[in-house]
């Protein structure tokens, strides 16, 4: 159980601050809509320090792919458009779910519908499968009964988180195999290759340049703690995983990823784009602007953004116009803070936002293309480097004393 601090608005549009504890922000939610209060913000303020196992199992059971969810919402869609009733497209979709654990979530679903819950309730019983985004969009299906229309735009929702995550995997996956290749063999030569040539060299009176004695140690540190080496490295991994866990060093990594040379572009404008398309699926739902922009700041996977557009959120509950708010936000360039303008002067912004997200895609795709590019020179020229100085410390005794016998020759 955990400690939840929020702020919401009660009927009379006045705002509502307090604490609640429950399992997860979704029951807090459900239990404020129950009293009549519709969630602005809700924070956890205390979490318990116990590990839960039963928590973990369920998530190590819940294993649904993003692109079976995709399926699954362009599934209910179509169904529910076709008018077959709710509980007869999950109980459909269940006897042809090809993963078994999907067809568990969908079999809880419809248990807990036949029980009475909505199904916005019964998806925050998998959250391992269900984001707050995802969860939020289908309580405002349910709202406004167009709740097949929202699966639809979660399903192209969907579509362009997974298309975005192949493309940015499918650009790193060759400079990642060349710098796995090139640290492999710095390996193999210090632990194989200079601690031959380091037996050779002793038996030759002769002193050795200072960069051949410097690879020597380093390889003589190497071969004899290598378990240390592997214990700090584990360490390390395990230390930063532990602060990036923590708010303070996941707000301070995440904008650190952003002023990444070539990377911190592409992080930008990919959570800027994700930002834009989910801002104007939530306006087109019909989600207040306020609470759009509370979902959206749980989508970007960027608590430094994420954070921006909290303070946009609050500028914008105080009656400052939105074009304002991004203003200050600094992380919009001036062509979308004008395309932001024209949207809310004109009353069409979530065609704007949808704009703004195509030209965010269209910059993404085009510097994912050329990423090799920009960064083969970088690996060559660090390859090449590291070939140097093994080259170097390695033959330069040997040169050494080449021309110390054809001296004395």
């Amino acid at each position: 159980m955990a400690t939840f601090a929020f702020r919401g608005r009660n009927a009379q549009g006045e705002l509502v601050r307090g604490n609640l504890e429950a399992a997860d922000s979704g029951a807090v939610a459900e239990q404020l809509v129950r009293t009549g209060v519709t969630p602005v913000e809700i924070r956890a303020t205390l979490v318990s320090t116990g590990v839960d196992v039963g928590q973990f199992l369920a998530r190590m059971k819940e294993r649904v792919a993003p692109t079976d969810l995709m399926l699954m919402s362009r599934q209910m869609h179509t169904l529910l458009k076709a008018g077959v009733p709710i509980l007869r497209a999950l109980n459909s979709l269940e006897q042809s779910a090809a993963n078994p654990a999907l067809a568990n979530v969908l079999q809880s679903l419809r248990s807990n519908l036949d029980g009475g819950k909505e199904l916005s309730t019964a998806m925050r019983q998998h959250p391992h499968v269900f984001s707050p985004f995802y969860i939020s969009m289908v309580r405002v299906g349910e709202m406004s009964g167009r709740l097949d229309g929202i699966f639809l735009r979660l399903s192209e929702h969907l579509e362009f988180e997974i298309a975005m995550r192949g493309k940015v995997k499918s650009a790193l996956r060759y400079p990642l195999f060349v710098i796995l290749a090139m640290v492999a063999a710095i390996a193999i030569v210090n632990v194989f290759v200079i601690p031959t040539f380091a037996q050779l060299y002793k038996g030759f009176d002769a002193k050795l340049p200072m960069l051949t004695q410097v690879l020597i140690g380093f390889s003589d540190f190497t071969v004899n703690y290598w378990p240390l080496i592997l214990a700090g490295i584990a360490a390390g991994i395990v230390g930063f995983r532990m602060w990036v866990a923590t708010p303070r060093g996941r707000y301070l990594w995440d904008r650190t990823r952003l002023r990444l040379p070539i990377a911190g572009k592409i992080i930008s404008k990919a959570t800027l784009a994700r930002f834009a398309r989910s801002f104007a699926l939530c306006s087109r739902a019909g989600v207040p602007l306020v609470q759009a922009l509370t979902v959206v700041a749980r989508v970007v996977e960027n608590e430094y953004i994420a954070a921006r557009i909290e303070q946009m959120r609050d500028s914008v509950e105080r009656g400052e116009a939105i074009y304002r708010t991004a203003i200050t936000a600094g992380v919009f360039s001036p062509v979308v803070l004008q395309m932001i303008a024209i949207g809310e002067e004109t009353g069409a912004l979530d065609d704007l936002m949808i704009e703004i997200a195509t030209m965010y895609e269209g910059d993404v795709e085009y510097d994912l293309k050329n990423l090799t590019s920009q960064i083969e020179p970088i690996l060559i020229v660090s390859l090449a480097a590291v070939v140097l100085v093994l080259a170097l410390g390695v033959l330069q005794p040997i040169w050494g004393l080449s021309k110390g016998m054809l001296g004395k020759g």
